[in-house]
């Protein structure tokens, strides 16, 4: 088959499109790197022509909160119509566990937002809700830091490496439309200060992770459980411990 990766150069994309062409798929990396641009519909018809499966895994430049609606609108709005002119069969998307649980922040109604029109659009779909990734774990901390404080809501969370996410969407693109969300996560639950105070002795960051139950994630509040997949959720086996020493195998 062939399938078209949006954002096929970035972190997740990058690694979906090495699952699949192993697989033997004509897996076809786009990005606006490679003159295909879903905001401004540059290159996207030419890209589609002839695809089996849209696989979008792109992301907003920013998280402000028109910018990142604004994004994911336009750009699910230009997939969708060139993919209803290409005959594209499948769509699937990346997506969060717990979106809909966090609509004060901004980035999450824009998720909300991006979920519906692939919904509503009439082509068969596939909605992959990962857990966060072991590798922002930095992210999470520098979006979180006052001075040399973290302050982070103490909820529990069940992360999971990129990899893993990349072999859940890999397979989705391949196999049959779900019509539904799948959700993926890693084996461990963690306090999320806790996992953040983790990665980042790991990283030799003098940091300091302090609870605060009115610490934002991101915008939104948490109260326990929102970040947190579903008991029907696909658990991969990577712990957080064996994706730390891979990290520093490869540094060497």
């Amino acid at each position: 088959m062939k399938i078209v990766v949006i954002g096929g150069t970035g972190l997740i994309g990058s690694k979906v499109v090495t699952k699949l062409a192993a697989h033997g798929h004509e897996a076809v990396a786009a990005s606006p790197n490679s003159g295909v641009n879903t905001l401004t519909g540059e290159g996207v018809d030419e890209a589609l022509a002839g695809a089996d499966v849209v696989v979008d895994v792109s992301n907003s430049p920013s998280f402000e909160d028109k910018a990142v609606m604004d994004f994911f609108t336009a750009s699910t709005n230009t997939l969708l119509a060139a993919e209803r002119t290409a005959g594209v069969r499948h769509h699937v998307a990346l997506s969060v566990v717990g979106t809909e649980r966090m609509t004060d922040s901004g980035y999450m109604r824009a998720k909300v937002a991006q979920e519906l029109l692939i919904r509503e659009s009439g082509i068969p779909f596939s909605l992959v809700h990962a857990t966060q990734f072991f590798e922002f774990v930095k992210s999470i901390a520098d979006a979180a830091t006052d001075g040399d404080t973290v302050r982070l809501a103490p909820v529990q969370i069940k992360p999971t490496a990129a990899e893993d996410v990349a072999t859940a969407v890999a397979r989705t693109a391949a196999g049959t439309p779900l019509g539904a969300v799948l959700e993926v996560s890693g084996p461990e639950e963690f306090l999320l200060t806790e996992l953040i105070a983790r990665g980042l002795v790991a990283r030799g960051d003098t940091r300091t992770v302090v609870a605060d139950r009115d610490a934002r994630y991101f915008g939104a509040h948490l109260t326990d459980r929102e970040l947190l997949p579903g008991p029907d959720a696909e658990v991969f086996p990577t712990t957080f411990d064996q994706w730390l020493d891979a990290q520093v195998t490869v540094t060497r």
